[in-house]
């Protein structure tokens, strides 16, 4: 994510706009940990350390100094997004494969900060989704409804050295997500009723303990918008297209497709619509696109779900939609006053 001219106060900083990100995460990673526990704590930490030891070594590759880009808050911003979007128990090297696609291979194998045009959390996370399915599955169970709830020590152990305190199987701590535990049950025959009467996983209107988590990215989406970090157009239009396709296809089928707040109460569509999808170096640049391009990725999100081979359709929906940006950008462009129209 860098800095847009577009929606800035003037003078701002691309550290200062990291900095502020990062700040809006803060409540989404409290609550996160309150929840599920260290574990998310111990993967952001291991995800910045690589971040910034991946950059470093590709600017030293690509002859730039290491200060100004090393201190510019892109890379941590970066390896937080990516941490995320991955289970917090993800061993140690799931998180290094993602980084070195997100850093290495989609920021600076494309030119480096602000030549980016994919996501680049959103292709370690594709690469890392792709690569390593069953891995991507095992989430952290919820504290209230684990087995055996995993101190810092524990979470740290079994993340760099696969092991588990004695007596207790890896059972007791994962859990599948309210997305891929509908989808699931759906490929066996089920219907949401049936599904949700015989899951624990599931909260008042999302997950138990992630739609807590969603509401906490929500508040930290309202405050990066009222700073002015980012523009109003993507979220709203992102929320609004999970809303009316989920609706829809709700309405058409009240048994197999869930409802539209349970889509909105995703932790992955509250960060997807306010800290992913609004990148502007991704992203589109003008008003009319930045809502052509929200409604793209909150349709194609919902279609995923419910119609992929993926629980999530997040990241997928966004980098689809950033292949569309030149297009979008070239119908939507401002014409210049005084020219004549094509």
């Amino acid at each position: 994510m860098t800095a847009s001219t577009h929606t800035l106060p003037p003078n701002t900083s691309v550290t200062r706009v990291m900095t502020l990100v990062l700040a809006c995460l803060m409540p989404g990673v409290l609550v996160y940990v309150w929840q599920f526990g260290w574990g998310i704590v111990i993967n952001l930490v291991w995800a910045s350390l690589l971040a910034l030891g991946i950059e470093a070594l590709a600017l030293r590759l690509r002859g730039y100094p290491l200060k100004p880009f090393l201190t510019d808050g892109s890379a941590v911003v970066t390896a937080w997004l990516l941490a995320l979007s991955i289970p917090p128990l993800a061993p140690w090297w799931m998180t290094l494969v993602g980084m070195i696609f997100a850093i290495g291979v989609a920021k600076h194998l494309y030119g480096g900060l602000g030549q980016n045009i994919f996501n680049p959390a959103m292709i370690g996370f594709a690469v890392l989704i792709i690569s390593f399915p069953v891995q991507m599955t095992q989430w952290s169970a919820p504290l209230s409804l684990a087995g055996h709830a995993p101190n810092f020590t524990e979470s740290l152990s079994l993340i760099f050295a696969d092991t588990l305190p004695d007596g207790v199987n890896l059972d007791a701590i994962i859990s599948a997500t309210p997305l891929d535990t509908v989808r699931t049950g759906l490929m066996q025959q089920h219907t949401l009723d049936e599904i949700h009467g015989a899951s624990r996983i599931f909260g008042q209107i999302g997950g138990v303990g992630s739609e807590w988590v969603a509401a906490a990215y929500l508040v930290g989406g309202i405050a990066l918008w009222a700073f002015r970090i980012v523009p109003w157009q993507v979220p709203v239009a992102f929320l609004a297209g999970i809303w009316l396709t989920a609706g829809f296809l709700h309405w058409f089928d009240t048994g197999r497709y869930a409802a539209p707040w349970f889509q909105i109460a995703m932790p992955s569509s509250m960060l997807g619509a306010f800290f992913i999808a609004t990148d502007p170096v991704s992203g589109s640049t003008t008003p009319k696109g930045r809502l052509i391009f929200g409604l793209g990725a909150g349709f194609l999100t919902v279609i995923i779900r419910a119609f992929g081979g993926y629980p999530d359709g997040v990241a997928f929906s966004i980098l689809l939609m950033n292949l569309c940006v030149p297009l979008i950008d070239a119908w939507t462009q401002p014409r210049v006053f005084g020219t004549a129209k094509d």
